[in-house]
């Protein structure tokens, strides 16, 4: 924290895919400042954008995004093993095997702090802009994307660290050394904003992909606000935070993304997964109805490193050493622990389109040099090659493997919103508890023949954490749904009988360790979790 750049924003403005792609023409931004910058609607469009940059920023400046938090939690749940090269680094064994590795996570904890200044900055800095007659309200929407932005980034921090600095405004660089925050504090403080985000994000009903597809909206925020709330009450044993963080809130906010938002259900779990074509299925196509947000990329970095358009960590889930048309290859990265393949109910269409099994499919496909084989791979998300050929569709556009994959990365799905509202309704009302239920495994199986009713206790609860393990398998979602069940029922998930070695170590807390470069820079205000060298 001690290197903040002041005008960081300014240098390094990219692309967001779900804006308009002209801005960059616009105007020279080496002759511009932060003093002479916020002045119109648009100087504050450019400055949010900035924000929602960091969304896609990966893996440092010019490298891969294999330290993503979306990676390297399945890695570290018990969905996945580290897999990746034998001649790689040991990175991913390190996460799964919860070994310290020095400054491993020091790429997370820099794009997520560096997000949280830029929206501080925005959320400054956009008073002194002249906004006119504003008849389209444009202030108050732009502030209501920050917060829920600063929000996500908060959230993401506060759940890898617990323990960290809550900076609420832009700091000058000798006033860096704060000290670790209360994570109640934290998680009151990201409530505060995504109220603040609901509020004033307008209520429109989703109505299919247009212009502002890929920003937030008040329907992001509510299901965001739910998913603190669920995770910050299981993980702390609480029952929120008076007046900010309350389960009546979380609940009329879900209620209200189900019933009022316009997001659905797709008639079809397949159809969500750019594989669908190569399948005789449809591809239902990005920002459909039941995403409700998704960190947005596109292939227009065409090769340049240097632009962050591109989904970075996409290629780490690759195919290790060939191709499998559709299946297009890398880094061979999280490969997918079987008991998650053989432990799925049959006749569930989610396994199938979430897991490449080589052996079931027939398929010789055993590369030489992953490490941690296991015969199992990501189906979502994994790279593909174009139709009828064994060309990356990367290559097809003219870019670059590593840098340039380009499929969003769903962050709430409306599947999702509703297992969410089960949960909250299990203790109050158990009817419409079960009617959300049952939307989503009646989509799974094709069929309300597999229904299961749900109980208004413990058991109701474990069975909506199945539900949950199917439903978002890869998703990103199961280390945080371990962690609120408790540790001992993370320890036991994690350390059960495998091929290889599971090693959670309760002691951490689930916790990652913070990059020790900042701990040394801090002059003493930050402390290493427990669990980890200190």
């Amino acid at each position: 924290m001690k290197n903040i750049i002041s005008i960081l924003f300014i240098a390094t403005i990219l692309i967001f895919a779900g804006c308009s792609e002209d801005f960059l023409d616009r105007k020279p931004y080496d002759q511009r400042v932060v003093g002479n910058f916020y002045q119109t609607p648009e100087d504050g469009f450019e400055a949010l954008v900035a924000v929602y940059d960091m969304l896609q920023w990966g893996g440092g400046e010019n490298s891969n995004d294999y330290n993503n938090i979306h990676i390297i939690t399945e890695i570290a749940s018990d969905n996945c093993y580290g897999g990746a090269g034998t001649s790689d680094n040991a990175f991913c064994q390190d996460v799964d095997q919860f070994i310290n590795f020095f400054d491993g996570h020091a790429q997370s904890w820099e794009r997520f702090y560096r997000g949280i200044y830029r929206a501080n900055l925005f959320l400054e800095s956009a008073n002194d802009i002249d906004w006119g007659s504003d008849p389209y309200n444009l202030e108050k929407k732009y502030k209501g994307e920050a917060h829920f932005l600063r929000a996500f980034f908060y959230f993401n921090l506060v759940r890898m660290f617990g323990n960290v600095p809550l900076l609420t405004e832009t700091i000058a660089p000798e006033d860096a050394y704060i000290a670790q925050a209360d994570p109640e504090d934290v998680y009151e403080f990201i409530a505060e904003d995504l109220i603040i985000a609901s509020n004033n994000l307008p209520g429109t009903p989703y109505s299919g992909p247009n212009e502002e597809s890929g920003r937030a909206t008040k329907w992001a925020a509510q299901s965001l606000y739910a998913r603190v709330f669920l995770y910050y009450t299981g993980y702390y044993n609480t029952e929120g935070i008076t007046d900010k963080l309350t389960k009546s809130r979380a609940r009329s906010y879900i209620d209200s993304v189900i019933n009022v938002s316009g997001h659905e259900l797709l008639d079809d779990f397949k159809r969500l997964w750019q594989f669908a074509p190569f399948e005789g299925s449809s591809f239902a196509g990005e920002d459909n109805a039941e995403t409700v947000f998704a960190i947005k990329y596109t292939w227009h970095g065409q090769g340049d490193q240097n632009i962050h358009d591109g989904n970075r960590w996409q290629v780490m889930i690759g195919l290790r050493d060939e191709i499998v048309a559709p299946f297009s290859d890398g880094w061979g990265l999280a490969t997918v622990n079987p008991s998650l393949y053989a432990e799925w109910p049959e006749g569930d269409t989610r396994r199938d389109n979430t897991i490449l099994a080589w052996e079931e499919l027939g398929i010789d496909y055993h590369p030489e040099s992953q490490r941690e084989y296991t015969g199992y791979n990501w189906k979502k998300y994994c790279p593909l090659t174009t139709i009828d050929s064994t060309e990356r569709q990367t290559d097809s556009l003219n870019g670059n493997f590593m840098w340039d994959n380009f499929f969003d990365d769903i962050i709430i799905r409306f599947a999702d919103v509703l297992l969410m509202g089960a949960e909250l309704h299990l203790d109050d009302n158990l009817t419409l508890a079960q009617d959300y239920f049952d939307r989503v495994r009646d989509r799974a199986f094709q069929n309300i023949d597999h229904r299961i009713v749900l109980a208004n206790d413990i058991n109701g609860f474990q069975t909506i954490m199945e539900e949950r393990r199917w439903e978002l398998a890869l998703e990103g979602q199961r280390y945080w749904d371990l962690l609120r069940q408790g540790i001992d029922v993370t320890e036991e998930a994690i350390n059960t009988t495998s091929p290889y070695e599971r090693p959670f170590r309760r002691e951490t807390m689930g916790l990652f360790a913070i990059p020790e470069t900042q701990i040394e820079l801090s002059n003493g205000t930050l402390y290493q979790n427990p669990g980890w060298p200190q």
